[in-house]
């Protein structure tokens, strides 16, 4: 279904960013996921930076349980999901009181004003209404019924109210899609593809609503437009740092002539490597959940002295607990690779919060002289190139590796330019070969 061109006047941008934001039931990482994968496909460079919390399901319009999704798009090469944020969509007063200091003076903010009632205010600890009380005079705000246009909109769905209220995510995509040109047409087939019959015409009629509203409503005076991005000729898809990660270990194992070994215990952010990798043992990937971080690490140690790939994963928590079986790894001169997924805080840290603090850890974080090569990724698509250069150097010198990345480049997304495998390089292994007269490896 093609989108109309707006009656309303146009503003062209260079780049725009937008953050999603409401509870964490809201479904916002869905719609910063759809926003995202509809720029990229349209044709922009993208950076992104999902934010969830770190609770487990805190109550519902605290602002401990507030999730969000920043997107930034441009007509450009970017390098940064953006300080600031353009637009700011909040879906109830939690949400707003802790995104508002990210957004720019005279930013678009908005809201769902059915969520300022008396009990959502006192649930994220406001004495007032901000839609009220003049705090929010720097900003344009727009302010639409959206649990009450989203029910009428899905009416006829078969849909109970409950259940009705959990599209209110697409109706405000809808919005935002209208707000900036963005083609409806990628999210309707997710829509199709995802959801059952009845949840799916609920979620189309949604999305459809946002958009209409978008163009009658006069609290719009414009949309605005960013131009496709002029990248590197090539084909390009929307991954995220973990994934393609993932397919960089994948890679590196063909480049060598061996077999992928993963052994893992899981953790945030760190997770999503072993979700993928297990996806793909066509391509001769083994996979191994052990029952704690010091079993992963020393299975790999067993796996890389039999020949294979060997790969664990952690974050600074686990990468702790690794430590004695790295350095028996450095000791054994065993090829290996350690993957750190960096998330803030000490101790057992914050799980769904980023930091990159753990560089003394990686390179100084063993007992004894234990040194070895650290290597770090600086965007998501990087993680591809960082997995391969870590492999070569772990055979070439015959020692673990660290490859440091973090919860925003594991999380995050980016346009990637999918490699020629023809056009790598091959990865040369060479092992110790034979043993001597009293059994020993030479």
């Amino acid at each position: 279904m093609a989108t109309q061109m707006s009656q309303k006047a146009v503003q062209e941008l260079e780049a725009a960013t937008v953050r999603f934001c409401g509870d964490s039931g809201d479904g916002m990482q869905l719609a910063g996921q759809q926003f995202t994968n509809t720029s990229a496909l349209f044709g922009n460079d993208i950076a992104t930076f999902p934010d969830f919390p770190a609770e487990i399901r805190a109550p519902r319009g605290t602002k401990a349980g507030v999730s969000g999704f920043q997107v930034r798009f441009a007509s450009r090469e970017i390098f940064t999901p953006g300080d600031q944020v353009d637009a700011l969509v909040a879906m109830n007063p939690a949400a707003l009181i802790t995104n508002i200091s990210d957004l720019r003076q005279g930013g678009l903010l908005i809201v769902d004003s059915e969520s300022f009632a008396k009990g959502d205010l006192e649930k994220a600890g406001l004495p007032a209404n901000p839609l009220e009380d003049g705090s929010l005079d720097g900003y344009q705000v727009i302010e639409v019924e959206m649990t009450k246009l989203n029910r009428l909109a899905i009416e006829g769905a078969g849909l109970g109210t409950k259940e009705g209220d959990r599209c209110k995510n697409f109706y405000a995509m809808g919005l935002v899609y209208w707000l900036y040109d963005r083609p409806l047409e990628p999210t309707l087939r997710y829509i199709e593809s995802k959801f059952k019959a009845q949840i799916a015409e609920a979620n189309r009629k949604a999305l459809l609503a946002g958009y209409n509203y978008g163009e009658t409503t006069e609290a719009f005076v414009s949309q605005y437009k960013i131009a496709k991005a002029r990248l590197k000729p090539g084909l390009y898809r929307n991954v995220m740092g973990n994934t393609a990660l993932a397919y960089g270990l994948i890679t590196a194992a063909r480049q060598s002539g061996c077999k992928l070994f993963y052994g893992t215990y899981p953790i945030t952010p760190a997770s999503d490597i072993l979700h993928e990798l297990s996806k793909h043992k066509n391509f001769g990937v083994y996979t191994f959940q052990a029952e704690d971080e010091i079993a992963a690490v020393t299975a790999c140690i067993g796996a890389s002295f039999g020949g294979a790939m060997a790969v664990t994963a952690s974050s600074g928590p686990g990468v702790a607990l690794k430590g004695e079986g790295l350095g028996l790894a450095v000791m054994t001169e065993l090829p290996m690779i350690l993957v750190n997924v960096q998330r803030g805080g000490p101790s057992t840290g914050l799980p769904t919060k980023t930091e990159q603090a753990d560089l003394f850890q990686a390179v100084l974080g063993r007992n004894g002289e234990c040194p070895l090569p650290v290597i770090a990724a600086r965007s998501p698509a990087d993680c591809f190139d960082c997995a391969i250069e870590a492999w070569r150097i772990a055979v070439q010198f015959m020692t673990p590796v660290i490859l440091l990345a973090d919860g925003y480049i594991a999380n995050g997304s980016e346009p990637w330019m999918v490699p020629n495998l023809a056009e790598l390089p091959r990865i040369v292994v060479k092992h110790p070969g034979g043993f001597n007269g009293n059994g020993q490896p030479f």
